[in-house]
């Protein structure tokens, strides 16, 4: 399948891939020089393939049976990540979501769209699933000072907040979010407007487009997970690290799947977690390599790659509990040889976000 930006990407040189079930960019001027314009200015990149759902306010209630947060109790423009889990409490999908002021307001993970719709329909939520609309993200330092001039009033939003706009008659929905550790936005458009609307962006001296193998290298080393590699239908939220998407309410009244088994994981701890790993040498470790202590297999690679900002290899893994420790010493085993490690803490590269109260 194609998205609305497919033939600008074309345009631009792109090279062209199979993702999510939609040809989509991986580079354009390659990985490296994308991931450090990001860092230092602003990266536009076509998110389309995400999945954007609304539903009405009276489904609260329903959506709380299937998500650990506190759904109910959001504010306005807020957003909050959280988790659609299994039975088992297993992760299904991560996904955010928003209250607006007549819905919520959801972007799922495009691979898992429409599993995510048939769960969400299965308990009779009224998911209205918007196939009409575009999403762009656009960031980095400069994203700030490109998108309030092309659209007033976004500057004054803070990270995981978010508002409606109007840009050249055409309703946008802007969120201060995103997925590289960089100040930055999401912006839900029409797809009919999608292409001018990038044009505009990149129009800017600031404004490159960035494809999906720097998108993958920024969020790695902003120790942000990516659902089917480091978080599945196997891992709980506890041991991937992100007990906090399970909200004070929630902890305190249960009502989610599994909720009797996530809260003993909380107080006890689980048998695995997922920690950062910078890796000794330049030689990266990839997804399904096997962590070592001595003789003894205690983990496996979820992601790894070569930082471009840090010049050295990281790693994301889950290990057993007793291995998780920052400063322990681990050891990789790739093509045959074994890398030593060091147990590191995450983010890899310090977050950029422009929370209340900063400037």
């Amino acid at each position: 399948m194609t998205l609305p930006l497919d033939a600008l990407h074309r345009r631009l040189g792109a090279r062209m891939v199979g993702f999510a079930g939609y040809s989509m960019p991986i580079q354009y001027e390659g990985i490296i020089a994308e991931h450090l314009w990001t860092r230092g200015h602003a990266g536009l990149f076509d998110v389309s393939h995400m999945g954007q759902i609304l539903l009405p306010l009276g489904d609260a209630a329903g959506l709380e049976t299937l998500l650990p947060g506190d759904i109910a109790g959001l504010g306005e423009g807020v957003l909050r990540y959280s988790l659609l889990l299994n039975e088992a409490g297993g992760i299904l999908d991560d996904l955010m979501v928003t209250r607006r002021a007549g819905d919520y307001y959801l972007v799922v993970n495009g691979a898992m769209k429409a599993a995510d719709i048939a769960v969400m329909a299965a308990a009779g939520l009224a998911v209205d699933h918007r196939t009409d609309w575009a999403l762009l993200a656009l960031q980095g330092p400069e994203a700030v000072d490109v998108l309030e001039g092309l659209v007033p009033g976004v500057a004054a939003l803070r990270f995981m907040r978010s508002g409606g706009f109007d840009w050249q008659g055409q309703a946008l929905w802007v969120s201060r979010s995103g997925y590289t550790g960089e100040d930055g936005f999401e912006i839900s458009v029409p797809a009919a407007a999608a292409e001018t609307l990038a044009e505009a962006l990149l129009a800017d001296a600031r404004v490159r487009p960035i494809g999906l193998g720097a998108r993958d290298s920024l969020r790695l080393e902003a120790g942000l997970p990516l659902y089917g590699h480091d978080l599945g239908p196997e891992t709980s939220p506890i041991e991937a690290g992100l007990g906090f998407a399970i909200s004070k309410r929630r902890k305190a009244e249960g009502g989610f799947p599994a909720a009797d088994r996530l809260m003993a994981e909380l107080l006890d701890g689980p048998a695995r977690l997922r920690v950062g790993l910078a890796i000794d040498g330049r030689a990266p470790a990839r997804e399904g390599a096997t962590v070592h202590v001595g003789d003894q297999t205690v983990g496996v690679v979820t992601s790894g790659g070569f930082s471009p900002s840090l010049e050295r290899p990281i790693a994301m893994a889950y290990v057993e509990r007793g291995c998780a420790g920052d400063g322990t010493g681990l050891e990789i085993e790739v093509r045959g040889r074994r890398l030593a490690a060091t147990v590191v803490p995450m983010p890899f590269v310090t977050k950029n976000y422009v929370r209340e109260g900063k400037r």
